[in-house]
């Protein structure tokens, strides 16, 4: 979480809080709240993260987005789990999202309700990997950055 808070600190934003190892935050520009956490194992490659969230100028309402800390192979699924839910994800070189708004408020849903999440896919070299995370704090950072952004 260190790693992220300073790379959000370079960039002009609001901090809305920390909660557990999840934060959440503000942009003014365009507007946008969100709340991101880092893996659980810190030694990951480029900078992976998950986030949810908010684009009022947009009509969005908790949006996943998940950067992975490699590169996937080419044709390589990427599932979200939490607790017994699993869930396909769209993604494109080190970037995955939910295909549909029903699945974006089913991962926030479980997100709610379990303790950790983890990512899965085939990395380029062909090697599997999966980025997993705490959700303690989880709920309270989502609903921190959905606050953040209302009435906007």
């Amino acid at each position: 979480m260190i790693a992220l808070a300073l790379l959000l600190l370079v960039l002009p934003r609001d901090a809305l809080g920390t909660y557990g190892s999840w934060g959440a935050f503000r942009d003014p520009s365009p507007l946008r709240c969100f709340a991101i956490a880092e893996p659980v194992e810190r030694n990951r490659r480029g900078q992976p993260f998950a986030s949810i969230a908010n684009w009022p100028g947009q009509g969005i309402r908790n949006q996943l987005h998940i950067r992975l800390s490699r590169a996937r192979a080419a044709n390589a699924r990427v599932t979200l789990a939490i607790g017994e839910r699993r869930f396909e994800l769209r993604a494109g070189d080190a970037d995955a999202w939910a295909p549909d708004s029903r699945t974006d408020a089913a991962v926030v849903a479980a997100m709610r309700e379990g303790r950790s999440m983890s990512v899965e896919t085939i990395a380029a070299n062909g090697a599997a990997f999966a980025d997993s995370y705490a959700l303690k704090g989880a709920a309270t950072a989502i609903d921190a950055a959905a606050l953040g952004c209302a009435g906007r």
